[in-house]
Order: structure tokens, then sequence, then C-alpha cells
């Protein structure tokens, strides 16, 4: 079932989404050469408490995963897509990370990732990047009244397909609210003009994945959480909390 949010719950959603935008900035200020990710983990973790927000992400434990998440980021490191675990690990320089947050606030969750190169970037990292950041954008462009799910899952999958990008089998974005993960689910590749009417007061978590590769393969660390390429290729995850409104689009997780 999808519940249709007021304008005064979308005001919520966009204060919890400001506190994941505070922290995915502070984590990637804070990440440099040497620092760990738990460290990065930390620094979110103060964001979060010093705003009296909890996070969705702690403790998390849906029936594919061995144990709940132990962390409010998850930290996924070059051929890592998406879950990873914040451990010990140290940046090194010209790793491409991707961290993804979230925040519960008075009862209504944000949710948000970015990617970017720690040190010297490479070029086709900067690339892989700015595709997955390019296929957000076009979902989002496409998430208005009058459109369907299938609208936005071809958006992405046009810009990601087209850099001759693979993209995560079974994996994309979702419904968000009251809860992390609501319906409808939202796939990162799909037929324009088919799936379920985007209504005003929808809202949706919006979240290409790219891998650099080109193929679609993917498996789980030993953690039993970190997705990672198949291929070991690099990978890149950009998403926004996106409310479906009379006006357009609204991104909930802008800083």
């Amino acid at each position: 079932m999808v519940e249709l949010k007021t304008a005064q719950s979308i005001d919520a959603m966009r204060e919890a989404g400001r506190i994941v935008a505070q922290a995915l900035t502070a984590a990637r200020k804070a990440a440099a050469v040497g620092v760990s990710l738990r460290d990065l983990d930390t620094v979110a973790h103060d964001v979060l408490r010093e705003a009296g927000a909890s996070s969705p992400f702690l403790g998390y434990h849906p029936h594919f995963a061995p144990v709940p998440f132990p962390a409010v980021l998850c930290t996924s490191v070059n051929e890592a897509i998406v879950h990873g675990v914040p451990n010990t690990y140290r940046l090194r320089d010209g790793d491409l990370v991707s961290l993804d947050c979230g925040a519960e606030l008075a009862g209504w969750v944000g949710d948000s990732a970015i990617s970017f190169t720690v040190g010297t970037p490479r070029p086709e990292d900067a690339r892989l990047i700015t595709t997955a950041e390019r296929a957000l954008e076009a979902g989002i462009a496409a998430a208005v009244v009058g459109n369907r799910i299938g609208d936005i899952a071809h958006a992405i999958g046009t810009v990601c397909r087209s850099a001759g990008y693979g993209i995560p089998e079974g994996f994309g974005g979702h419904g968000i609210g009251r809860h992390m993960h609501e319906d409808p689910g939202v796939p990162n590749e799909g037929r324009p003009g088919r799936g379920m009417p985007l209504r005003p007061g929808m809202a949706i978590a919006i979240e290409p994945m790219v891998i650099a590769g080109g193929g679609d393969g993917y498996h789980p660390a030993p953690d039993g959480w970190t997705l990672r390429t198949n291929d070991g290729s690099r990978a890149a995850h950009a998403e926004h909390t996106v409310a479906i409104t009379e006006d357009g689009p609204r991104i909930l997780t802008a800083l």
C-alpha cells in the first residue's frame, strides 16, 4: 500500500532529509587518506545525535542479512556497490567511496547517497560518478504527476546503459515515509509508460547504481551485507529522497 503524504508530512520529511544531507556532507569532508570507515560512521552518527535524530540503518535486519546492520552509514569502497559495513579499513589515495545514510526525525525518514574519490581521482572514476549523478537527475526529472514508475526507471536505465555501464540486477529505489522501505519499488531500468502512476503526495527514494565493467552481476561479501561486483570493477551510487507534488519533484535530501 502506498501512503500519500500531506504537505505537512512532506515538510516533516524535509527536516529528516536535511539532517541526512548534513551527515553526508560532514562524512565526505572527513574522508581523507588514512581515515577509517568507522571514523566516517562516527562523524555521521554525531550529526544525527546532535540533531535529535535516530538512524533507520542501525539495527536494521532484513531477511537476507545474517546480522542486523551495525552502523548508521553504509560505506562502499571501490568494487563494493552498496551496503558496505564500516570497518577498520583506512582510505587510500584514489579510492572511490559511496556513502549511504538515513535519518528518522519525528516519525519521518530521509535517505540519500553520494559517491566521490578520496585524494587523486582517476578519470574513469570521475566519469562513473558523473553518470550515476546524471542518472539520478534524469530519474528525478521523470518523477512528475502523470508519469509512471516505469518512466523513472527508463530514464535512469537509459543514462546508465548509454554510458556502457552495468546495473545491479534486482536493486533500485523504493517508497519512503514513516519507514525506510515502503511501496512502491523504483527499478533502475524499465519500460516507459508502465507501472504505478505517480500521484501527488507520493515519496520515493531514487537511487541509481552503476558498475564500470558493464556487467550486472554481484555477490555478497563475507559480512553478509556488502555487495561487490562480480568482475571486480568499480561501482558508484547516488540517491535522493523525492516527493511527487503538483509543482514537480521536490528533493527532500538536498543540503
